[in-house]
């Protein structure tokens, strides 16, 4: 029998399952067990919704319920435990009838389509809560998305036949491109459009905190506690496109980015003379050599790390850069392809800026082809294959890229199409949603259906909320998709062969097979 079951990201073991006393995140198999009871408890929750009369505290647990159970969010059984006893007792609030938690052995258990169906499903929600707590912290919310996650959890835990399944899976990709229109709104009405903005990567001398995560929330009253102390702020991961919001990047000492992508942290973080804040995922295993000074906040949790409170005092965070000192001399650091900067705010208002000059160059067959090269990154010595497709890619055209994927390749100096770089950063996972509103506009300029633009998305997966972005762009009926740089544990060969068969999704292979076959022969940049 084994010790848990888990296969909801990437890199899970022989791509079938974690199953023995560790999970290859490093989540143990009780903490593992501990998160499927929290999900047992919200499908509990919804079932009692749907007679009861939830509230706005009601549908904050199931959004934090949600993101605590992403890969790299949470550790800590002590938290998670905390987290499903409130559950529990909001459920008996909201209905006074008796509504039994539900079993995810049933679910590991159940025929393989069916688990495949509502493992799309249920990975797709935890994604989208992310996304949805990060709004509801800026004070958005939206009933249709809040009711969408009662749905989800509830069908998870009854009988649905296959087709019924399908369909809502598609559903989940439809809410969330309206949730992540929401956070895309609650973002830039907080902290204004992204500009294009150029990032160092050196870290100057003198005390610092890296900041790592999503929760640009969290930066912000960071950069407003550490005003005038003589601390600097470096952006870690997917806090990298921060640097491009125009009221974070007012503050002068927002002064560049740390490191580069997430599973690189462990290196990266060895002795390191200051703190570092986690706000969201991805948070490996802490080594001994810098576990003193990394604080967690918001749903992360690791055991025996200083979490900081609902009431965001960052005080112990503050002395503990000071207490470090930072580097004695300015120190250099490299993107993942040896680059001293990269550049970030290309969401869609600085790329639509632009759009009658792009249409005019494709017109004149300067640029012949759109790239969408981004997404999840991970340790998989596979994932090389996204900087090679980009190095090969053909002088006329242009890659746009998001998320922590973009590590593999936003250093890289691939030149410019009549002023426009051939890299385009739209900032982190969850503006996907600028992108394709990018290529919904372009469409509409050149007057085509996107999948008639000249243009393929190349994606990476990591973790869940890849996968509720992957399921709105099926839902958008986007295909050609090629995705990597494995399958999905949890797509069954019939669940898989289904999203062949009706959105022609490709698995990758090789950077120079894969781009034969999506421009044609002899078309790729020499190494």
């Amino acid at each position: 029998m084994s010790e848990m079951f888990c296969f909801q990201c990437q890199q899970t073991a022989h791509n079938t399952g974690c199953e023995g006393k560790v999970g290859v995140c490093g989540k143990k198999a009780d903490t593992a067990n501990y998160q499927d009871e929290l999900i047992g408890a919200l499908i509990g929750l919804a079932r009692a919704a749907k007679s009861g009369h939830p509230s706005k505290r009601t549908d904050e647990l199931v959004l934090k319920g949600l993101f605590t159970t992403i890969t790299n969010v949470n550790f800590n059984n002590e938290t998670i435990k905390k987290l499903k006893t409130e559950i529990k007792q909001e459920k008996g609030r909201i209905h006074a009838g008796k509504f039994e938690d539900y079993d995810m052995r049933r679910l590991w258990d159940d025929n393989e389509d069916i688990r495949s169906l509502k493992s799309l499903i249920l990975f797709g929600i935890k994604g989208m809560a992310a996304y949805a707590y990060h709004a509801f912290i800026l004070g958005k919310t939206d009933d249709e998305v809040n009711r969408f996650f009662y749905e989800a959890l509830y069908a998870i835990g009854e009988q649905k036949t296959p087709d019924e399944l399908l369909a809502l899976v598609l559903k989940t990709g439809e809410v969330n491109l309206k949730c992540m229109a929401m956070l895309d709104a609650a973002n830039t009405e907080a902290y204004g459009d992204p500009v294009p903005t150029q990032v160092p990567l050196t870290v100057e001398k003198g005390p610092f905190i890296v900041v790592s995560g999503h929760d640009l929330h969290d930066l912000k009253l960071l950069l407003e506690q550490t005003e005038g102390k003589g601390i600097n702020i470096y952006t870690h991961s997917e806090m990298l496109p921060a640097h491009g919001y125009p009221k974070l990047k007012k503050y002068p000492h927002l002064k560049g980015n740390f490191g580069t992508g997430w599973q690189n942290q462990q290196s990266e973080f060895h002795n390191i003379p200051a703190p570092i804040l986690f706000t969201t995922n991805c948070l490996m295993p802490v080594r001994q050599s810098y576990s003193d000074r990394v604080f967690t906040t918001s749903v992360v949790s690791y055991p025996e790390l200083q979490h900081i409170g609902e009431d965001k005092d960052f005080t112990p965070v503050i002395e503990k850069a000071l207490a470090c000192g930072g580097y004695d001399e300015d120190r250099h650091m490299t993107g993942m392809n040896g680059g001293d900067t990269v550049t970030t705010g290309f969401a869609r208002h600085a790329v639509l800026d632009h759009a009658e000059k792009i249409v005019d160059l494709v017109k004149q067959g300067k640029i012949r082809h759109f790239f969408l090269v981004g997404g999840c990154d991970g340790a998989s010595p596979s994932r090389s294959y996204y900087t090679d497709f980009a190095k090969l890619t053909p002088p006329d055209t242009l890659i746009l890229t998001l998320a922590c994927g973009k590590y593999r390749i936003n250093d890289l100096d691939l030149g410019e199409i009549e002023g426009i770089p051939r890299i385009l950063d739209c900032g982190q996972c969850n503006d996907a949603y600028s992108a394709i509103e990018i290529a919904l506009a372009l469409a509409k300029a050149f007057g085509c259906g996107v999948n008639d633009l000249p243009l393929t998305l190349v994606l990476s997966w990591y973790e869940q909320k890849a996968v509720c972005i992957l399921l709105t762009l099926l839902d958008l009926g986007i295909r050609n998709i090629y995705l990597g740089p494995t399958l999905p544990a949890f797509l069954s060969p019939n669940v898989l062969d289904t999203l062949v068969k009706t959105f022609d999704l490709h698995p990758t292979t090789t950077p120079e097979d894969d781009l034969m076959a999506i421009l044609g022969t002899d078309t790729a940049q020499k190494p």
